[in-house]
């Protein structure tokens, strides 16, 4: 049977990222792995592929172990190979001939459309892209298949897709997948492991049971902390009254006493560690507030793509103050193009035909690639010359944002996804609207992020129209539901009614 162990694994970049990790990786395990931005999940991934070392500790292969990583990001050398050639060069060199036979199964377990199977990767969209590089890895065969980030740029129909084919592959390898998307860590997983930089902590189970059992653990713990303390207090202050008799009686054995209780309570401190907190950068949202009732009103609006095509027509829609806007549709079915519609329409110096904006509306608009941010700009720059803070409230806001003064001197272009989508959501509460456009906005945002962003928008009482394939965000935040379905924008009940055509 093929196994991965790790034994007291460490990796240390300026501070641990994890370390003492022991855990075993045996057939049939389908493992999460849940951290913030930037604590490790990737090096993690990497140190399992055999890419990379681990700083301290082992990690033993069964032998003749075939791992197999899908990394977050397309390699330059795969973008100008068709989808079929991407999985036939991914074969060793002597299997290649005769086995069109595997690509073609593959592909078709994929569901992957005729017309796109002799596209180059670059003319494909970014869900169909890691498709193709999961795809890649699992022509292969491998023994163990790691997932880094797999539900990026994902729309919800390959996400189902993706979701399915997990679960009805028909193998009992491992899978280890490293996501900040709950529904999918609950839907394709059956354990859970939290990375942290001192005692990382798993259970067997899957993601939300897990984080129920993990949030009893870490309450355990505190109690025991606070115990502990109480203790080591108790015991100091027997250490100084022995202390205070042995010098007012000149005693020896009672200085003696004291100095061994005292010993005793500085190892016992030692035992007292400190307990581990979620640190996300903040995320927080204005609301400059309005009287208007009606902040935005379409009537007989066509969306239409970039070359002209018709998408979908809008009859009729009113935007009430306080109202949560949740959009669905098919990928390609014209919600990115209907949301920057609406941005022309609240930003243009002339009003849109069919578009009535009121006069007090203040706009926050976010896009799905952070596309508003200049790349060559650092964050410093950006915040200090739009919202004329000066500098040093500049930099405290943007520490609170969770960027070290390293990263704030970095241009934008040098930025993980993570750290631009939190830089993209600092400039929307900077900018303090009233009324905000959303494009896919906790890409790249780790659960601590998600979850932040859920309360700010519904602690704010926002409104908002927002495009998301996050299913536990639309669920948080939505109070009206709209489905761009053949040609037409209608109004549903609940995301549900359109979950069930996705699956069907």
């Amino acid at each position: 049977m093929s196994s991965l162990s790790l034994r007291n694994v460490g990796v240390i970049a300026h501070t641990p990222l994890f370390q003492n990790l022991n855990l075993v990786i045996g057939a049939g395990d389908r493992l999460g792995l849940v951290a913030g931005n930037g604590a490790g999940k990737s090096t993690l991934l990497k140190c399992l592929a055999g890419l990379a070392e681990p700083t301290h500790g082992d990690i033993v292969r069964s032998r003749g172990l075939c791992v197999a990583l899908v990394e977050q990001d397309v390699p330059e050398s795969l973008l100008d190979l068709s989808f079929h050639d991407v999985l036939h060069r991914a074969l060793a060199p002597d299997e290649r001939e005769g086995q069109d036979w595997r690509v073609a199964m593959v592909l078709d377990e994929f569901e992957t459309p005729t017309d796109l199977r002799a596209l180059p990767l670059r003319a494909l969209s970014g869900g169909w892209q890691r498709l193709a590089l999961i795809a890649r890895a699992w022509i292969t065969q491998p023994d163990m298949l790691l997932l880094d980030e797999p539900t990026n740029h994902l729309d919800l129909e390959k996400l189902f897709k993706l979701e399915t084919w997990i679960n009805n592959a028909g193998y009992t390898a491992p899978i280890v997948v490293a996501s900040h998307d709950r529904d999918f860590l609950d839907a394709c997983t059956n354990r859970t492991l939290f990375l942290r930089p001192e005692e990382s902590v798993s259970f067997a189970h899957s993601y939300r049971r897990a984080r129920d059992l993990l949030e009893a653990h870490d309450a355990a713990a505190q109690a025991q902390r606070e115990k502990t303390l109480r203790e080591v207090k108790r015991l100091r202050q027997s250490a100084q009254e022995l202390r205070n008799v042995g010098i007012n009686s000149g005693s020896d054995a009672a200085q003696v006493k004291s100095a061994q209780i005292k010993r005793r309570a500085d190892a016992l401190e030692q035992t007292a560690r400190s307990l581990y907190r979620e640190r996300p950068g903040e995320i927080r949202l204005g609301n400059r507030g309005t009287h208007a009732r009606v902040l935005a009103a379409l009537e007989n609006v066509t969306v239409e793509a970039p070359d002209g095509r018709r998408l979908f027509a809008i009859p009729k829609l009113d935007v009430a103050q306080g109202e949560r806007i949740v959009v669905l549709g098919r990928n390609g079915a014209g919600k990115s193009q209907f949301l920057r519609l609406l941005h022309r329409a609240m930003t243009g110096a002339e009003g849109m035909p069919g578009i009535r904006v009121s006069p007090s509306l203040a706009l926050g608009y976010v896009d799905q690639d952070m596309r508003q941010l200049p790349e060559r700009a650092t964050a410093h720059e950006v915040v200090l010359s739009r919202f004329r803070l000066g500098d040093q409230r500049s930099r405290a806001v943007l520490a609170e944002a969770g960027f070290s003064i390293e990263r704030q001197n970095l241009p934008i272009a040098k930025l993980s996804p993570g750290q631009k989508a939190r830089l993209g959501l600092l400039a929307l509460r900077l900018s303090e609207p009233n009324f905000y456009l959303m494009d896919e906005p906790t890409n790249h945002v780790d659960i601590p992020g998600r979850e932040q962003l859920e309360g700010e928008i519904l602690d704010a009482e926002a409104t908002c129209i927002v495009v998301s394939h996050d299913r536990s965000f639309i669920k948080a935040i939505g109070t009206r539901f709209l489905l761009v379905d053949r040609g037409r924008l209608k109004e549903i009940d609940g995301p549900e009614e359109f979950y069930r055509t996705m699956l069907g």
